[in-house]
């Protein structure tokens, strides 16, 4: 990406607006379909719940949303990009345990991901029950998620062009639906005043519960953030003034239909609060409407889950999985293995949980986790930009004790359900947590020699014609960071294996740097003609298409004349036909040995599991399978030397 395209995407343009009503807010402006609701739940509506409830909601939207997302987090912008594991990729060198939090804030994301499409479509269709008591909900609300994953793979670039005036369009009708009820009790503005919130929570026993439900009304925040490189920071900010304004009306709005129902209670005379303020004749278009900003809102989600896979892959985080690019919109690719994993998820959770009432007692506890973690990531992100220390441990404080207490909160309903998002999170963790544990033992046992060491015999190798050539031009991909090292096993497999004669020997590094969108190549000629190693430094947001790159690099010099890659049989040369190519990916398979702790054959029993499942290495770097030789290694955990045996004489 161009710096001068980066500067377009931060421009404040009404385009930009739209769009960031469209991909910013869809789960954050569906909340107001089941945050009262959730919070009312079976106890009778009193002036101090109601007032107590509209206070803690606004001044969580406040400190929470506002304040920390789109004032303090959106500044933590990694060359425009937004998100926990860009937000990593800015602090990572700081400490190296900050690995932890970017694992267990997108873990606790990607669970995220399986609740928010099952509650905010099943909020949106159980308002026909207005209409038709008895329906069914159920069997409408797994087709319309089934639907949704299914459109995933052509790209959403269509519908994220209808995704904006639509999401304009629920707002507004937010807006103006709760203005008609503000109207009618001009003095329900009072509950802004966070006196009613500070009433409440130290009054009503069930505090705690109630803090869980509010907390329903901030859970897009984190998605805010992760959807930056979309939208760019001001378009965010300045789009984020009408949205809160229109969610705070409605949810006065429905704070004066609960109050003139006072002394009741939410269970069977009563419907949602949400619906309740519609006149009877807008009821159909505005379940209509709902249903179409849930289905927008599980959206969002669905495609910054992509983002956040495509990136731990990477970052070394995640196992290797296809990635594709539907359409040639920056920041759109689709991957099938999680899409339809978290289809499946989905449907689990609206069979397992049947209505939202149920699904909410499940939402909020992996969230409240991943703020919790990116509240962490932060405080580091702050210190690096050199922000005085008194005002990091203000913001620390602060934020550690606000989501401190929502994480108390949701607790609470961890019987009730946030066991399973907790379940679903922890799997996640342990995959990722086994994948970069697994790469470090490995590596371990890799051992890397000086490469000057074997110029002479490479060079004497490509010219000893008793040998047959194995290819014209040979390409090894190597994990050596300095270009004046070598895995031994590329020399072995070079000069033992099968001596291996090539007129020139490729070497090709990938280093993911900690930027979204650089891409350059450097080239080395280590022996001139012979031996030649290129390093692609690319952005973590970068496909790594290493076939295509290294044929364009090679076509570059081709052109400036560095390198001839005729070939170099009589017959062919004479044609000027170019030699073959050749990639050999090295698979370092770990030997059978009990040198390993209990807890790293665990670690390496699961990892070999998962890079069965996984994409080999030679799809994951998109090299063309034809011209591709696989030999496995053995990783010696012990030399020959350290085994003792006596011979008999």
């Amino acid at each position: 990406m161009t710096a001068h395209t980066h500067k377009d995407l931060q421009k404040l343009t009404a385009s930009g607006l739209l769009i960031s009503l469209g991909i910013i807010y869809g789960d954050i402006g569906t909340s107001p379909l089941y945050v009262f609701k959730a919070i009312v739940g079976t106890q009778q509506i009193t002036e101090t719940l109601i007032l107590g409830g509209v206070s803690c909601i606004f001044w969580t939207l406040t400190l929470q949303t506002t304040l920390k997302y789109v004032v303090i987090t959106l500044r933590a912008d990694n060359k425009g990009e937004g998100g926990i594991f860009s937000l990593f990729s800015l602090v990572r060198r700081r400490a190296a345990w900050l690995i932890i939090p970017a694992v267990v804030g997108g873990c606790a994301l990607l669970a995220d991901g399986i609740i928010t499409p099952p509650i905010t479509v099943s909020a949106a269709i159980e308002g026909l029950k207005s209409y038709y008591p008895h329906l069914h909900t159920v069997p409408i609300v797994i087709a319309v998620i089934i639907f949704l994953f299914i459109i995933q793979q052509f790209g959403t670039s269509l519908v994220g062009r209808a995704f904006g005036p639509m999401m304009f369009i629920w707002f507004t009708m937010m807006g103006v639906l709760g203005f008609t009820f503000i109207v009618q009790m001009p003095l329900i503005i009072k509950a802004l005043n966070p006196y009613y919130a500070y009433v409440l929570l130290s009054t009503n026993p069930n505090a705690l519960i109630i803090l869980g439900a509010v907390f329903l009304c901030t859970t897009g925040a984190e998605a805010l953030y992760s959807d930056l490189g979309h939208c760019g920071r001001k378009n965010i900010q300045i789009s984020w003034i009408y949205v809160k304004s229109c969610l705070v009306i409605n949810y006065l709005g429905q704070a004066v239909w609960l109050l003139q129902h006072s002394g009741k209670s939410l269970d069977l005379n009563l419907h949602n609060p949400f619906y309740a303020i519609m006149p009877g004749w807008f009821l159909l278009y505005g379940i209509g409407i709902a249903t179409v900003a849930a289905i927008i809102a599980s959206q969002a989600l669905i495609s910054g889950s992509f983002t956040l896979i495509s990136e731990a892959v990477k970052l070394n985080l995640w196992p290797k999985v296809r990635i594709n690019y539907p359409t040639i919109q920056k920041g759109q690719l689709y991957v099938p293995s999680v899409n339809w994993l978290l289809c499946a998820g989905c449907v689990g959770v609206v069979l397992l949980f049947r209505y939202s009432d149920n699904m909410e007692a499940a939402y909020g506890l992996s969230i409240t986790v991943a703020m919790l973690m990116t509240t962490i990531l932060v405080s580091n992100f702050l210190r690096r930009k050199k922000i005085p220390t008194y005002i990091i441990t203000v913001f620390l404080i602060v934020y550690l004790f606000i989501e401190g207490s929502f994480l108390a909160g949701n607790l609470i309903k961890f019987i009730h359900g946030g066991w399973f998002t907790l379940s679903i999170g922890f799997i996640l963790f342990t995959i990722m947590w086994t994948w970069r544990t697994a790469r470090k033992i490995r590596n371990r046992y890799v051992k890397f020699i000086e490469i000057a060491d074997y110029f002479d015999i490479i060079k004497e190798l490509s010219e000893d014609e008793t040998v047959p050539k194995y290819a014209s031009q040979l390409v090894y991909l190597t994990s050596a960071n300095f270009s004046s090292e070598i895995e031994s096993k590329i020399i072995y497999s070079i000069l033992q294996k099968q001596p291996k004669r090539a007129d020139v020997y490729w070497l090709v590094h990938v280093d993911v740097l900690d930027e979204p969108y650089r891409k350059e190549y450097e080239v080395e000629f280590l022996v001139p003609n012979k031996l030649i190693r290129i390093e692609f430094k690319l952005g973590f947001r970068i496909e790594q298409q290493i076939n295509l790159l290294f044929r364009t690099v090679v076509e570059n010099m081709v052109k400036n004349g560095e390198v001839d890659i005729t070939s170099t049989y009589k017959s062919l040369n004479h044609h000027k036909i170019v030699g073959d190519f050749r990639f050999v990916v090295i698979e370092k398979m770990l030997s059978r040995s009990h040198n390993l702790s209990f807890y790293e054959s665990f670690i390496m029993g699961f990892y070999a599991l998962l890079k069965k499942l996984s994409l080999s290495e030679e799809r994951g770097f998109g090299l063309d399978l034809s011209f591709v030789t696989i030999e496995k290694v053995p990783l010696m955990l012990t030399t020959p030397e350290a085994v003792k045996i006596d011979r008999i004489r």
